[in-house]
């Protein structure tokens, strides 16, 4: 096993050094369970940090650590147990990882990337003034601030708030539609954005790994589902132009360069009714939509970040037919023991492939798992996914 030190990447003479690399992950989430899945193949030590001792990921790896991620003693110890630490979530202690790849720990993606992009307002202005072409925008201080600059006319109804850091799952974003929603402003810093006449909203999974190689899963289409404000399901591949697909990737290309990080970089795209492909934002680590790679693509999102930060050559993202992934959440009511109903029905049909997370509470919309429909029409995917819709349930038993 070789350390880069100019790249910060391991790089491996033999299969043994893989089977002896530490792997630290801060988050055990359904990503870091998925990632640590991925990483058992290859039989690499898997550790994971996470504040929930009964989070997703926690029986799978090999060694789990209670803790908090956003705590600085508690990150920078963690690592100093690990040959090469990664992430699940934004949301952990930046100032530790940068004190750990000062002192040599191999970290991917880049802190320096993680800070920028944990900070909505960062992020925005990061990616202005790298030419990466995003909706027009506004940093403001607070709700306050925001209500002056509408009465000044600097800020036009309609408009989306998002709150700068915190939000996740469609949490933190507020569109403000009309003055009355005024009065349910979010607090807090917050990014403003012009409400974008959207055609499409697209993503695009991009991973860096050594020597700058770069490759792009296909463009995925989104459909949301608004009364939560989370994906409902994706498409994948999107449909578009030929100009519209290579321009989506040459985007996502650019934003992964711009950034100077090696992993993965998931892109949210919005395809405009005039034709532009604007950035809405990133995530430097697996997304939501990549999941349906698991079943659908030649190397799968976790697999890919693997090889991209290991330094491994990247796989290929080639995908076999049309996919589509959908959410699993809980039911509006539900809160409690999840109770999956309608699991065996589903599991019974070919190409519905449906991963549970493991998650010990459902509440509202909560992600509970996800399925991939594979198929080689998309009429053929969209009558599984209705038949999914129609018999997959998740309800809690105390309800």
């Amino acid at each position: 096993m070789i350390v880069n030190s100019s790249h910060q990447t391991i790089l491996f003479e033999n299969f043994m050094d893989i089977q002896h690399l530490r792997l630290g992950i801060l988050g055990g989430g359904q990503l870091g369970k998925m990632l640590a899945l991925a990483a058992h193949k290859w039989d690499i030590t898997t550790t994971i940090l996470d504040p929930d001792k009964e989070c997703p990921a926690s029986n799978v790896c090999t060694n789990f650590v209670h803790g908090d991620f956003t705590d600085y003693d508690t990150v920078y110890k963690f690592g100093k147990t690990t040959d090469i630490l990664t992430i699940e979530i934004e949301k952990v202690n930046v100032e530790a990882l940068l004190k750990l790849e000062e002192e040599g720990l191999v970290v991917h993606p880049s802190p320096h990337a993680i800070k920028i992009i944990g900070d909505k307002g960062d992020q925005r202005v990061f990616l202005d003034e790298a030419g990466i072409p995003g909706p027009e925008y506004q940093i403001v201080d607070s709700k306050e601030h925001i209500l002056d600059l509408v009465q000044k006319n600097k800020i036009k109804i309609p408009f989306v708030q998002k709150l700068r850091t915190g939000g996740y799952d469609g949490r933190g974003v507020f569109i403000v539609r009309s003055e009355d929603d005024l009065d349910e402003l979010l607090e807090g810093p917050s990014l403003i954005e012009e409400l974008v006449d959207i055609e499409k909203e697209l993503a695009v999974v991009a991973a860096r790994g050594d020597n700058d190689e770069i490759k792009c899963f296909a463009p995925v289409e989104m459909v949301f589902k608004r009364e939560a404000n989370l994906l409902d399901y994706l498409m994948s591949p999107a449909s578009l132009t030929q100009g519209q697909e290579i321009r989506a990737t040459q985007i996502a290309i650019e934003t992964i360069k711009k950034f100077k990080m090696q992993g993965l970089l998931a892109v949210e795209l919005f395809l405009t009714r005039s034709n532009k492909i604007l950035v809405n934002e990133v995530a430097p680590r697996p997304h939501n939509s990549g999941h349906q790679t698991i079943e659908a693509s030649q190397t799968s999102q976790y697999e890919q970040l693997l090889r991209a930060i290991l330094g491994i050559p990247l796989g290929d993202p080639q995908q076999h037919g049309i996919a589509l992934m959908a959410n699993l959440l809980g039911e509006p009511q539900a809160n409690g023991k999840p109770h999956y109903q309608g699991l065996h029905k589903c599991l019974s049909q070919n190409g519905i492939n449906i991963h549970v997370y493991g998650k010990r509470k459902v509440t509202p919309y909560r992600k509970m798992g996800h399925v991939t429909i594979t198929a080689p029409a998309l009429s053929e995917a969209k009558e599984k996914l209705k038949f999914v819709r129609e018999n997959l349930r998740i309800f809690s038993y105390d309800e």
